[in-house]
């Protein structure tokens, strides 16, 4: 069904002051559970990948190769992380989208590896299934599904292209949100964007290019965008920024439709302007029917908040409701920060302010138009009464101050999951000069969750 159930307003419970400027209240987050599996954590691709896989990062740090391991580091904003490249096997980071299943496990998906088309050939995509143990702080990874595509069913040429398997590699796709509806991946793409669907075996069963307003959706990095020639401005096709695509995919709850939420603005080419509502930029939220494979044209437009330059991930909470991750590009606290107007390779320059999560509504009202936010919670600001957190507080309260944070689903009526993304070996958002570990914190959020 379409969304047509539009929810019964209730009391607000446990609300901290509302905010006038549509950001809806705030509300309290407590840690209920935090797991932490370490930044250096490294697994083998499949036995009968490419040689090129088992050795991963020889070009992130720039056009020239690195194939001597472990011979350069990795840095974040200029800051040595401690981390170097290249990499024997490949990196388990860049989680950049989750799904808690009804066991109590949880699926996340790696993004393109190492941030570019250009620098991550040799980064295997892949999708990871875990068992986190909150009490005790493990976290088991059950097992990794390698995304390939035997079957040619990609568009484009491939990086593997002249295999039998053609596993695919970050400069092939940016994966940063996915579902799972019955036996199938869905997986939300950055660079085209494009839209994948895949077995539970990561083999690749059919790639959709992305529409809104009747016209296709394309980045510079789309396989039908050519070069342009020296002087000459990007093609009239291009209406979206490079990887600026979806960085978040949700599902309504029966299956039958996806949600996914673009990273970055549409080009408006009347105004020749980025879509904007109110003077905040817009994202759009597309919606795409499973059954006919095929976008219905319906869309909702999610308003960035002042302060705001990205999001980070998606997911419904019911028929109406969802959250969204929102943040901007800093990093950091405070107690490490930079003397005022100074930038230093030991200390942070640009510390994280506006890292949230967010509940939306989007309904049949409001098709078409902004959702409405409902309130959120500050990830700077989460309580820890109970001392769980696995990392020192701040100020007396546990932050999430990563540049990236893209991973957010509900667990039950009470928690939400939530994780960073971390770059490996390019963040380094708690210490200065230590490369980020891939942290998951079981936030209980219930006032958020009963909001309406």
């Amino acid at each position: 069904m379409l969304l047509r159930t539009l929810l019964a307003a209730t009391t607000l419970l446990a609300v901290m002051p509302a905010h006038a400027n549509g950001d809806g209240a705030e509300f309290a987050a407590r840690i209920a559970g935090h797991v932490v599996l370490q930044a250096e954590t490294f697994i083998d691709p499949p036995a009968d990948a490419p040689e090129d896989l088992r050795i991963s990062g020889k070009f992130a740090n720039g056009p020239v190769r690195i194939d001597a391991i472990g011979s350069s580091e990795g840095r974040s904003a200029g800051r040595p992380t401690g981390v170097k490249l290249p990499f024997r096997g490949q990196p388990v980071q860049g989680h950049s989208g989750i799904k808690a299943m009804r066991d109590g496990t949880y699926w996340v998906v790696s993004d393109n590896g190492f941030g570019t088309k250009a620098n991550s050939p040799d980064a295997a995509l892949f999708l990871s299934h875990y068992r986190m143990n909150w009490l005790t702080g493990a976290i088991e990874r059950i097992r990794t599904v390698f995304l390939h595509d035997p079957d040619r069913k990609v568009p484009f040429r491939v990086v593997h292209e002249g295999t039998e398997k053609r596993y695919l590699t970050g400069a092939d796709f940016d994966l940063e949100g996915f579902q799972i509806i019955g036996d199938k991946f869905w997986i939300g793409e950055e660079f085209g964007p494009y839209l994948i669907r895949a077995d539970m075996n990561g083999k690749v069963e059919a790639v959709f290019e992305t529409m809104a307003d009747g016209k296709p959706v394309m980045s510079p990095d789309h396989f039908r965008v050519t070069s342009q020639n020296p002087g000459q401005s990007m093609p009239a096709m291009v209406n979206l920024g490079r990887s600026r695509g979806y960085e978040g995919l949700a599902a309504s709850k029966d299956g039958n439709f996806l949600y996914g939420l673009l990273e970055g603005p549409l080009w408006d080419g009347e105004k020749k302007d980025w879509e904007k509502h109110e003077g905040n930029q817009v994202l759009r939220i597309l919606e795409f029917a499973v059954a006919e494979q095929k976008w219905t044209g319906r869309h909702w437009k999610y308003v960035l908040s002042p302060g705001a330059t990205a999001i980070g991930d998606f997911n419904m909470i019911d028929a109406t409701t969802a959250l969204v991750i929102e943040r901007d590009n800093g990093e950091g606290t405070a107690d490490k920060a930079c003397p005022a107007g100074q930038r230093a390779e030991n200390c942070f320059h640009d510390l994280a302010k506006f890292k949230r999560v967010v509940k939306i509504e989007m309904n049949e009202a409001n098709a078409n138009a902004p959702v409405r936010k409902i309130g959120f919670i500050d990830l700077m600001k989460i309580q820890d009464p109970e001392k769980k957190a696995r990392m020192p507080l701040n100020g007396g309260v546990y932050t999430f101050p990563f540049f990236t944070i893209e991973n957010v689903d509900i667990v039950d009526e009470k928690h939400i999951i939530v994780g960073n993304d971390n770059n490996l070996p390019f963040s380094s958002s708690r210490h200065p000069n230590k490369a980020d570990d891939n942290e998951f914190l079981l936030l209980e959020v219930e006032a958020l969750l009963k909001a309406k």
